[in-house]
């Protein structure tokens, strides 16, 4: 079995501890780390996505899940950081506030800077006062996304970006939204700029935002 099909298989089996040595033998027998993340770990979760929507498996084990992406992108961030040597903008990237959950917001940033991008990473549950003050503070920012994985936070996002929308520096940034309950129409009834599905439409979106 390739080892890019083993990182999947404990990707999908939430075997957090086999990661790491997983994809650094991977790395050693000449796999890319971008074929790791998208063949071996992207995948990977999204059937696990799809398994928990079709009632196949529960939360703890899309958790395990989870937890063993996570440890995968810790692994790989210095690799795919390393690919990159032009900075094409600076982005702020943050959890609106409410929310708490991490891993597609760590992957989209991970991604960003790996395609070149200056990433300010604000964390979780973050305030829209905090994005403000980030952005202020920031005056070479040209892009903010804003994550939500809860549809209970989707007013939160929808504030956020109400807010950013009224600011005096709205017309030097961009806004992406992206996050499981977040969809395209949605995106456009609250004001944002764009919206994507995943990691990878992310960084299609934001090249294409700072090309505007």
């Amino acid at each position: 079995m390739a080892k890019i099909e083993e990182i999947a298989g404990a990707v999908e089996e939430g075997k957090v501890k086999l990661i790491a040595p997983l994809i650094q033998e991977a790395i050693k027998t000449g796999e890319t780390p971008n074929e790791i993340l998208n063949r071996g770990m992207i995948e990977a979760l999204g059937k696990v996505g799809e398994k928990y929507r079709n009632g196949e498996i529960f939360v703890p084990e899309m958790l395990l899940a989870a937890r063993a992406m996570k440890k995968g992108v810790e692994v790989l961030k210095p690799y795919l950081i390393s690919e990159s040597s032009t900075v094409l903008g600076k982005v702020i990237v943050g959890t609106v506030a409410g929310d708490l959950h991490d891993i597609g917001k760590n992957l989209v940033c991970m991604m960003l800077e790996n395609a070149g991008f200056d990433v300010l990473d604000l964390g979780i549950d973050v305030s829209t006062q905090k994005f403000i003050d980030a952005i202020q503070k920031n005056p070479d920012v040209s892009l903010v996304g804003l994550s939500a994985l809860l549809t209970t936070t989707l007013p939160s996002m929808r504030e956020t970006v109400r807010v950013l929308n009224a600011q005096p520096f709205r017309e030097r940034i961009k806004i992406m939204v992206g996050g499981t309950p977040v969809t395209e129409e949605f995106a456009k009834e609250i004001g944002a700029d764009g919206y994507s599905r995943d990691a990878a439409e992310a960084v299609v979106l934001a090249k294409h935002l700072i090309e505007e």
